[in-house]
């Protein structure tokens, strides 16, 4: 159980980003992969794929993308039909790249999965990637049984809007039958604390290598990432003392504190 008096009931996982560095390793290169054997000549560098992580979801960065530069086809409906074509194709062969190259998660999370599930934790994935690229990461490291870490699972396709609105963890407050204040969602992009945020769930971040330098506002903490208990603001008050990983204690006293900090790099 968690600590006496708690009422953390309900960690809620972002995916990419947050559970796995999978963006430029995984995403990207499957888009450009996608591009190539459809016969387009469209490449996204890191750099250009980095200003289109601003876009929630894989289709609607195609769409940006295509309006952006004026490629494509003409007509609306068109572009659409080619949006959800490669859109598919790209997720086809990110599962291949995740199987291929076994993306792995980033440091201290399978860590702070174990200790949750030990505490009673419940964990739950809330996310705008669709449900396909969230079964292959997680298989790859939690095994065919991968699901049962997660009784409740929001992905792209179980929306009408993707972050920042906060319809996802509406929906998987909801399925999980708590309020905003039991639960802690952990993040790593600004639209998704956004989300965040409007739903009324604390959230912590943890910076990705693609959110390295920007603004966060109203967060309950921040930090370099999960695999160290140094650099987070506010810091652990032992951090200095006792470094390591970040723990579900850690957790339990920012969601307990329910201050909220900016960071402006």
């Amino acid at each position: 159980m968690t600590d006496a008096g708690s009422n953390l009931k309900a960690l809620l996982w972002d995916v990419d980003g947050t559970l796995a560095e999978t963006e430029r390793d995984g995403h990207l290169l499957a888009f450009n992969q996608a591009f190539e054997a459809s016969g387009l000549p469209w490449r996204w560098s890191p750099e250009q794929y980095g200003d289109l992580l601003r876009i929630t979801g894989g289709r609607e960065r195609i769409l940006h993308d295509m309006a952006q530069h004026r490629r494509g086809p003409a007509l609306a409906r068109e572009r659409e039909d080619l949006a959800r074509q490669l859109h598919a194709l790209k997720n086809r062969l990110y599962a291949q790249i995740i199987e291929g190259a076994g993306l792995p998660l980033r440091d201290g999370v399978r860590e702070l999965l174990d200790e949750c599930r030990t505490a009673g934790v419940t964990l739950a994935i809330v996310t705008t990637t669709s449900r396909a690229n969230v079964q292959a990461l997680l298989q790859a490291h939690l095994g065919k049984d991968w699901a049962q870490w997660f009784p409740v699972m929001v992905c792209g396709e179980d929306v009408r809007s993707k972050k920042p609105d906060p319809e996802a963890y509406l929906r998987a407050l909801r399925a999980l039958g708590i309020g905003p204040l039991q639960a802690l969602a952990i993040e790593d992009s600004p639209g998704g604390a956004a989300a965040a945020r409007a739903a009324e769930v604390p959230v912590i971040v943890a910076r990705s290598r693609y959110f390295a330098n920007v603004a966060f506002e109203g967060v309950t903490a921040i930090g370099p990432g999960l695999c160290t208990r140094q650099g987070w603001l506010p810091p652990p008050p032992d951090a200095a003392t006792r470094p390591g990983r970040v723990t579900l204690s850690d957790l339990v006293r920012w969601h307990a504190a329910m201050d909220t900090v900016s960071h402006y790099p």
